[in-house]
């Protein structure tokens, strides 16, 4: 199915004049968003196209209908993860190339922290589908992530301690199990929940107004999973996706 785009175009809380691009690939399809002067444009591929085939031509596009060129960004985020090894790379390569390329501050937002933000809750845990039976986890208090992220089944994933939470990802409709483990002490529940370029944005921009930012020689993506190579293959012999 040919891949099509989906335009959103909302208010952001007004910082300063300035123009943020955010790429999110750690899903395919992936997402970019563009904060432009109090307002955020958030474009997504769903069908049909591989992130590395349509991240660069949705920038391009993104950009021309704001009015804007590549020399008026003032900065540039990515998600770091963690998600698809090969969507990551996606992202983190063309964010270093545009930062080095154009001299642009560079920061990474990590993938669940944006997501429990999109959330709308104050305590919240994050699972999203990192297949072969497991999730990449996280816990978050008021934005504050709580202990590590990690890939775990769903059998083995940490529990909070007391409290309700909000929960989110689709790792919570992948495994029935998790659900069922976590259901004591959450409250919420957000399973349709994705990692998009819009959450980045909103995160990095007022970061990156602070002066946050990192070398782009130090830009690299949060796999989590150990001897990455070794399990890329092992996927894709099984028929899956890097």
């Amino acid at each position: 199915m040919q891949g099509h785009c989906i335009t959103r175009i909302v208010r952001a809380s007004s910082i300063r004049a300035m123009n943020v691009l955010a790429l999110e690939t750690s899903v395919d399809p992936g997402s970019i968003a563009l904060w432009c002067d109090g307002e955020v444009i958030a474009r997504s591929c769903p069908t049909g196209l591989s992130n590395s085939q349509t991240l660069l031509p949705l920038v391009d596009s993104t950009l021309r209908e704001a009015g804007l060129s590549f020399a008026a960004l003032d900065g540039i985020a990515f998600g770091t993860g963690p998600g698809s090894f090969t969507g990551l790379r996606v992202s983190c390569g063309l964010a270093q190339g545009l930062a080095v390329a154009r001299d642009l501050p560079l920061l990474g937002v990590g993938t669940l922290e944006a997501m429990a933000w999109s959330s709308g809750g104050e305590r919240v845990i994050v699972a999203l589908d990192a297949r072969m039976g497991e999730v990449y986890f996280g816990m978050f208090d008021r934005g504050v992530q709580q202990g590590s992220i990690g890939v775990f089944s769903p059998a083995a994933v940490p529990l909070p301690e007391s409290g309700e939470w909000h929960a989110c990802g689709n790792g919570l409709a992948a495994y029935p199990a998790l659900r069922e483990r976590l259901s004591p002490c959450v409250a919420v529940w957000q399973p349709e929940l994705i990692p998009l370029a819009e959450a980045l944005v909103r995160l990095a921009a007022p970061r990156l107004e602070r002066g946050e930012c990192i070398d782009p020689a130090d830009a690299v993506p949060l796999y989590v999973r150990n001897k990455v190579a070794r399990t890329v293959a092992e996927r894709l012999a099984e028929g899956g996706r890097a």
